[in-house]
């Protein structure tokens, strides 16, 4: 409950108060023309709250508004859309770190780890991530806010966040590196107006925002001289590092999702199905790795008998059936797998979340007809952080919330972010790295996240910065009450351990006296 009245903060330049819809100013400049919905740059509402996580009640202060993206001549081109809460009962905050939430898509709003995963307030959803109604938000008891303060942003296009200036080319923003330098640009005013500077700064990211933040890693550090304590990835894409997709190895890595959503389903075998599933994952990942992909590199020229020896295998823990797999070459595309799984009852399942079942309208194809678990999740997040926003915090715009924008056409050469995050964890002691995973996520699917960050340590003196979590859940794993509860203790401990302390040196090797 709000236990404070509203505070406004609006600080904008007269032409953005011409521009405000609703002000007489706005009628007497533009009479005779349409009226065009937009916000002002740079304008804030903050109110109080608290919450009680861990049997602690902590205070906080909520702020969301809007912060402008400057261009080179210093001038506002855009205005991204924020959520900040702070906690209030802190004196001293160079120990209290700062962590700075990214959502993906690359044209997701910040909504589902807003919502879903780390702030004070939590969507109001079933134990296991369905909708439920009437809609809107709760307390999370399980929220960060006891151990940092957070802030959540929406990119370009995503959320409120819009260009501002008509005149400067959308490659400005869109695209994987014009994204990482705008976006630490934005952050460094942030930090500055704020008075974050001192305090360990983390960056969390996921999906496609587990690219962005690695690049924001190097980004920040190179051009910002600004040096992060932590990096966590959710649900991690490629960072180009990754095989290149669709092809045999990037398929192969997946046979241990495909194990976990079988298991889930009760496809397996009964040998298989009767056991742990963490127990039976650590086989497939083993044989993945040992057998799997060496056998799928030799393509056509692979032994006729070793052919037959892998199909088998990889039906047995996919739940597929051998002339299946065979008829696929022995790498079976992640969309051929979720229209097949279920098919004989009559089922898809989700890509993103594969616990999540839909309806097609017939059993042939290849692919399903919609993807059933983010159809759910539209269902629930989108008029709880419209109400939430509005009328909760008193954000007031016309303004459609993009929960996906427009961002399209985004360039995507040139992807070089995973090597930008292992360069500012080589440069930089201080930098840890975690990845945190659903096993039931087909997107961008446990075993290759593992992959991608076995490849980040490509040296041992990086291994024991790096950090790998897996829950029984999918791409937004904090969905599922159990996993959210665990991810942000997880979250909790890694920041604990990247904190080092007081007057401990960057540096590499033992301190001589």
């Amino acid at each position: 409950m709000i236990d404070a009245p509203i505070r406004w903060s609006i600080t904008f330049s007269l032409l953005a108060l011409l521009l405000l819809p609703g002000t007489t100013a706005e009628a007497q400049n533009m009479e005779g023309q349409q009226l065009k919905r937009t916000l002002p740059p740079d304008t804030a509402v903050t109110q109080t709250d608290r919450v009680t996580v861990k049997g602690e009640e902590v205070p906080y202060e909520v702020t969301t508004g809007t912060q402008p993206v400057y261009g080179e001549n210093d001038s506002a081109i855009a205005s991204l859309h924020y959520t900040y809460y702070r906690r209030t009962d802190v004196d001293d905050r160079t120990r209290r770190p700062l962590m700075i939430s990214f959502n993906g898509g690359p044209g997701s709003g910040s909504l589902w780890m807003h919502l879903g995963y780390t702030s004070p307030k939590r969507l109001k959803i079933s134990d296991e991530g369905f909708p439920t109604q009437p809609y809107g938000v709760q307390d999370n008891p399980h929220s960060i806010i006891n151990k940092a303060d957070i802030v959540y942003v929406n990119p370009v296009n995503t959320g409120f966040s819009r260009i501002l200036d008509e005149d400067v080319k959308r490659e400005t923003f869109f695209g994987v590196n014009a994204d990482v330098e705008y976006l630490a640009d934005w952050i460094d005013t942030f930090v500055s107006r704020h008075n974050r500077w001192r305090s360990p700064k983390y960056l969390i990211g996921e999906s496609y925002g587990t690219t962005r933040v690695a690049g924001l890693a190097g980004e920040l550090q190179n051009s910002h001289w600004m040096y992060l304590n932590g990096v966590i990835l959710v649900s991690p894409t490629g960072l180009g590092l990754e095989p290149a997709g669709p092809s045999p190895r990037s398929e192969a890595l997946k046979l241990p999702y495909y194990a976990a959503t079988a298991w889930y389903h009760d496809q397996l075998p009964s040998d298989l199905q009767t056991r742990d599933l963490q127990d039976l994952l650590s086989e497939v990942e083993n044989y993945t790795v040992e057998q799997y992909i060496p056998a799928v590199t030799r393509g056509g020229f692979i032994d006729s008998t070793r052919r037959q020896s892998v199909a088998q295998q990889v039906a047995r823990y996919s739940g597929l059936s051998k002339r299946f797999v065979l008829n696929h070459n022995l790498a079976v595309p992640a969309d051929a797998f979720w229209k097949q799984l279920l098919q004989e009852q009559g089922y898809t399942i989700g890509r993103l979340d594969s616990r999540y079942k839909g309806v097609d309208p017939k059993n042939a194809g290849d692919e399903y007809d919609y993807p059933a678990e983010l159809t759910s999740w539209n269902h629930a997040f989108t008029p709880a952080i419209n109400h939430y926003l509005r009328t909760d915090l008193g954000f007031e715009t016309d303004l459609k919330y993009n929960v996906f924008g427009p961002v399209r056409p985004w360039e995507d050469d040139n992807n070089d972010t995973g090597e930008q995050l292992r360069q500012a964890m080589a440069q930089n002691p201080y930098l840890h790295v975690m990845v945190q995973s659903g096993y039931y996520d087909g997107a961008t699917d446990y075993f290759s996240a593992k992959y991608v960050m076995w490849n980040l340590g490509t040296r041992d003196t990086l291994r024991d910065r790096l950090r790998f979590e897996g829950y029984r859940s999918g791409h937004m794993m904090y969905l599922r009450a159990e996993d959210r509860g665990r991810a942000n203790d997880d979250l909790r401990s890694f920041i604990k351990n990247s904190i080092p302390e007081e007057g401990t040196p960057a540096r590499y090797g033992p301190t001589r006296k």
